[in-house]
């Protein structure tokens, strides 16, 4: 349920944080107001620790480029584009891709197209299997586990998988090229309407000009917009993939989540504040010298600060006996989650972080993403790849709604529902959830994680929860859950309306 995304280049790159998804290859989301609960005495006891600072070691890895020889767009030229994908990340070479099939003239927009996506992403093998993109892993994990506590551990007969970025966006960038999808190396400024046609300005004075602008750029664009407050949760981790001397993982065995705080039992001011505001360990082990580690904060609302979870990283390591030799990546992640939709529909595509996809309640989003653009792209073909050439308000009405249909609006706000649940739950409430969470009948919690439940199997799932869990969970769920399932049931009686 954690992290989605982690970090790492071949050799064996890691899961892009653990709900990590930036969309694009500028940098994504900017820092909100955090939550600083520890002082700075645990941290110097950190640094005394016999096993050094890890954080003292600079990443070795250098930037990488595709060796392609991209087509480029020749603004001069005035000739009329289709659509126009602001964003060369999974989210916006896929949809490149998918929409580009349909002989739909399409130009991707990014200052860095070639550029290796800054991410690695995590997923169930089952999810790529069912997209044909099984030969993008390039390691798995026959099963995964999840520590609760010192005395209680789950296995999960899943086989989990690490992306290789480099086969994922190869694959897209040959496809995009057989497709005759077109590029322009340049920073998107500003985007104008008229009735039936939209512009881009960009940072390289050109003006490029189509029926339709869809924003792939990332959590951090502004160029989408919104009705509510956007009032997320935070899922904020630093991860690493590292050379160490040992480590006691299962090399058959992804780990999940490790929510066990042993390791904070020398340090009161972090076991008092982990017991409050909780993070867990996530590893991908790909051999007895080279794993990825990252601690991860599910979500928070304000976001966790960055400087604290780097700390319980250090004394968690410190514990478990990892010698960090040298540290081949790092990554630091912060995603948002949850929130309200984007307005329904406006000028502005998007698809990816953007969009509202992101699992509101695990932050996982590259597999479905790679779902739903195809889903997409057909609703756009609808349009602009008929003779008839259905554009301005019609076209954003058919667009909006095809990525977000009534059903699958009302499924995200059980979702958000979930999240915000795990928003109010401390340490021992989590271990308690997650317990129960992991003894679901596999296809619920298979349906769960990966987006593909009906809001009739929710509810089913949520009934088989609180049977199944404990009587301090069930009082957890009945105390703390009146407010968010209010807020539910107002959302859902809105987007029925």
């Amino acid at each position: 349920m954690a992290a989605l995304f982690r970090p790492f280049s071949p050799p064996p790159a890691a899961k892009a944080s653990q709900f990590n998804f930036s969309d694009s290859s500028n940098p994504p989301f900017s820092f909100p107001k955090t939550h600083h609960p520890s002082s700075r005495k645990s941290f110097s006891k950190i640094q005394s620790s016999k096993f050094g600072n890890f954080l003292d070691l600079k990443p070795e890895s250098k930037p990488e480029f595709f060796d392609f020889d991209l087509p480029k767009f020749d603004p001069s030229s005035r000739s009329r584009l289709d659509v126009i994908i602001i964003g060369t990340g999974p989210a916006g070479l896929r949809l490149a891709e998918q929409v580009s099939s349909y002989g739909i003239k399409v130009c991707c927009v990014d200052p860095s197209p070639l550029s290796m996506w800054p991410n690695n992403y995590g997923v169930w093998v089952d999810e790529f299997e069912s997209l044909n993109l099984e030969n993008c892993l390039d390691k798995t994990w026959p099963m995964a586990c999840v520590h609760v506590d010192d005395n209680k551990t789950k296995y999960l007969d899943r086989p989990y998988g690490r992306v290789s970025r480099k086969k994922l966006k190869t694959l897209f960038l040959e496809r995009c090229l057989s497709n005759g999808v077109q590029f322009h190396r340049a920073k998107v400024w500003k985007i104008q309407h008229q009735e039936f046609e939209s512009s881009i300005l960009c940072d390289d004075g050109n003006e490029l000009k189509a029926s339709l602008v869809v924003d792939a750029s990332g959590f951090a664009s502004s160029f989408i917009e919104y009705e509510k407050p956007r009032n997320h949760g935070y899922q904020i981790a630093h991860g690493i993939l590292a050379e160490v001397e040992e480590h006691p993982f299962d090399l058959d065995k992804m780990l999940l989540m490790d929510w066990r705080n042993s390791h904070l039992g020398n340090e009161p001011y972090l076991r008092t504040s982990n017991s409050k505001f909780p993070t867990f360990l996530y590893a991908m082990p790909f051999d007895s010298n080279l794993v990825f580690l990252e601690e991860t904060s599910l979500v928070s609302r304000p976001v966790l600060s960055y400087i604290e979870v780097k700390k319980r990283m250090v004394a968690r390591l410190r514990h478990l006996g990892i010698r960090v030799k040298r540290i081949i990546e790092d990554e630091k992640c912060l995603i948002p989650m949850g929130g309200p939709l984007p307005r329904i529909p406006q000028s502005v595509m998007a698809i990816g972080g953007t969009s509202g996809v992101v699992h509101p309640s695990t932050g996982y989003m590259v597999a479905r993403t790679m779902a739903l653009a195809p889903i997409l792209a057909e609703a756009i073909a609808e349009c602009l790849g008929s003779t008839r050439m259905i554009r301005g308000q019609p076209l954003y009405h058919k667009a909006w709604n095809g990525l977000w249909p009534i059903e699958r609006r009302c499924v995200r706000e059980f979702y958000s529902f979930g999240m915000e649940t795990l928003l109010k739950l401390d340490l021992d409430g989590s271990r308690r959830f997650f317990d129960a969470f992991f003894d679901l009948d596999p296809y619920y919690w298979h349906g769960f994680l990966s987006s593909r439940l009906s809001l009739r199997e929710l509810a089913l799932l949520s009934l088989s929860l609180f049977g199944r869990a404990s009587f301090p969970s069930r009082f957890d769920i009945v105390t703390k859950c009146p407010l968010p399932l209010v807020k539910l049931m107002g959302n859902l009686a809105l987007e029925a309306a």
